[in-house]
């Protein structure tokens, strides 16, 4: 894969077989976003044919008229014309039609491999992204259009990969399309809230309920049903179907999700309650710092502990199988020689508790004696052939000198006979 940026916003021309938007409507669009402020990461999910391609092409129309710098990223790799310029195109990465052939794939399946494949190097992407950011002109928004099949982005694991990789870096919202002149029916209604509800528990992100269309129709039944739970119970009484009572009794739980969801009226064809919105994706920036960005940084800790925790425990294991290793290296001794040793060492610690004291060919204890007896004659004590202070007991000393008198008389009989004894 090789990611190229597209040519800028700047002089660009709306592409051949597109019609060009009517004038930006007055309004709070904001300007250049101060550099030391991240840019805001818009991804744009919706419905088939809900208009979230002609309100990308809205927004960068609004955001060029202002002078206010931004960053554009099209996945859909199925869409033929694009009414805006791209600055990333996956169409440009991966061949549709190519992915279908190769793999023998359907439209559908087609679409989801080529998405597939795009993220396995998002990681380059990202890296276009932060560049871009940290440039002299740091765009101010970050647009992400999403495949016409909301299901691929939303239920797939490359979407999860790249909203939570845009995630990491910067501040991120959902932008969620409606088609309002489809939601009038009260179950479609309850249907788009449902997925919604769905989107905003599955990426945890800040989301932005957008009712395009009012061009169309108007979308104030659609704020009176969000707010007012009765009002929507009296437009299901039409309803006939088992669908009705289910929708019922959905509606009684979001109400708690209806209190914490942003909606904004807009038409991407005249560019009505634009403003609005951009002032609602600054709420959602404060509204990530605040709760997405401590909970990532709560997870980040999680893993990295996690991490090391491993990696102490793998370091164990070395450890222990090193010395494991070690000790299989020495030579077992054989068991009849462990057996001998072990006897004989038993008999030696035997036979050193019953001998007593050592004796030498003088028939002394040790030099130690010796000494002590030399210095005792020069006392004027005489010999002494047994002190009972080196025993425990008087006894003890008694039996160490007849023992001692007793060697002696031995040395003297086996001196004897071996001068008597005549030479051969």
């Amino acid at each position: 894969f090789f990611f190229k940026e597209s040519p800028t916003m700047e002089g660009a021309t709306t592409p051949a077989g597109t019609s060009a938007l009517p004038a930006p409507v007055a309004g709070t669009i904001p300007t250049v976003a101060p550099a030391a402020e991240p840019p805001i990461v818009c991804i744009v999910i919706g419905m088939a044919g809900s208009g979230k391609t002609t309100l990308m092409q809205r927004l960068h129309a609004d955001l060029d008229s202002a002078s206010s710098p931004f960053y554009s990223i099209n996945l859909d790799p199925a869409v033929r014309n694009l009414p805006y310029e791209p600055d990333i195109d996956v169409r440009e990465t991966v061949n549709y039609k190519g992915v279908m052939k190769q793999y023998q794939l359907g439209p559908n399946g087609g679409i989801l491999t080529a998405l597939n494949l795009f993220a396995t190097k998002f990681d380059q992407v990202l890296s276009l992204v932060e560049k871009r950011a940290a440039s002299e002109t740091p765009p101010a928004h970050v647009l992400v259009d999403t495949p016409g099949q909301i299901e691929i982005f939303t239920w797939s694991a490359s979407g999860a990969v790249i909203a939570e990789s845009l995630a990491s870096s910067f501040p991120t919202c959902i932008l969620y399309v409606v088609d309002t002149p489809r939601s009038a029916r009260p179950v479609t209604f309850m249907s788009n809230m449902l997925y919604a509800c769905s989107i905003l528990y599955k990426f945890r992100l800040p989301l932005v309920l957008v009712f395009n269309k009012t061009d169309v129709l108007s979308a104030d039944f659609a704020s009176e049903w969000m707010a007012d739970s009765e009002a929507f119970q009296q437009a299901l009484e039409q309803e006939k179907a088992y669908i009705g009572s289910l929708s019922r009794s959905m509606s009684l739980m979001l109400d708690e999700f209806y209190s914490q969801l942003r909606a904004v009226h807009v038409s991407a064809l005249t560019g009505e309650g634009i403003p609005a919105l951009f002032e609602a994706l600054q709420g959602c920036k404060d509204e990530y710092n605040e709760t997405y960005a401590v909970d990532l940084a709560a997870r980040r800790a999680k893993r990295d502990a996690e991490v090391m925790r491993l990696a102490m425990e793998s370091s164990e294991r070395l450890a222990r199988d090193r010395k494991g290793e070690r000790n299989e290296q020495q030579p077992p001794r054989p068991a009849a020689a462990a057996a001998a040793a072990t006897a004989a060492e038993a008999a030696a610690m035997w036979a050193s508790s019953r001998m007593g004291p050592t004796l030498t060919a003088h028939g002394t204890r040790s030099a130690d004696r010796d000494a002590r007896a030399e210095r005792a004659e020069a006392d004027g004590d005489g010999p002494v052939y047994a002190d009972a202070g080196d025993s425990e007991d008087g006894e003890e000393g008694e039996n160490e000198g007849g023992e001692l008198e007793s060697f002696r008389e031995y040395l003297k009989q086996s001196t004897s006979a071996a001068a008597d004894k005549p030479k051969q």
